[in-house]
């Protein structure tokens, strides 16, 4: 059964950083394209950023410049690094491969970034 553990978020003011991680389990995901999602109160869930299994990266513009997309393959894991936080960044986080999976949602890590 395939499970994606996210872990890392908190809350923190405008302008710090948090770093997020994501443990998958079930069957290894190094050939997948890995994303980032988050979905704030009263909105649908967004990407918000992508990784290949190469490497290759791709962000919405809202993050870009702010936030990085890491991943491990030899130990399952996915990362985001967040820089420079906003408050229109607090949101709930979710990993999922890219594009999502309904099966594959976890419970997500909230982060909340006050002004």
């Amino acid at each position: 059964q395939v499970q994606m553990v996210e872990s890392g978020g908190g809350l923190v003011q405008a302008g710090e950083s948090l770093k997020l991680s994501c443990a998958v389990s079930g069957r290894s995901f190094s050939n997948n394209i890995m994303g980032w999602y988050r979905q704030a109160p009263g909105n649908q869930r967004e990407l918000v950023a992508f990784i290949t299994s190469g490497g290759g990266t791709h962000y919405v513009d809202s993050v870009k410049g702010r936030f990085i997309i890491s991943r491990d393959n030899a130990n399952n894991m996915v990362y985001l690094q967040m820089n420079s936080l906003k408050p229109e960044d607090t949101a709930v986080y979710y990993c999922n491969v890219y594009p999502a999976r309904i099966e594959y949602w976890g419970q997500g890590t909230q982060v909340t970034v006050s002004s």
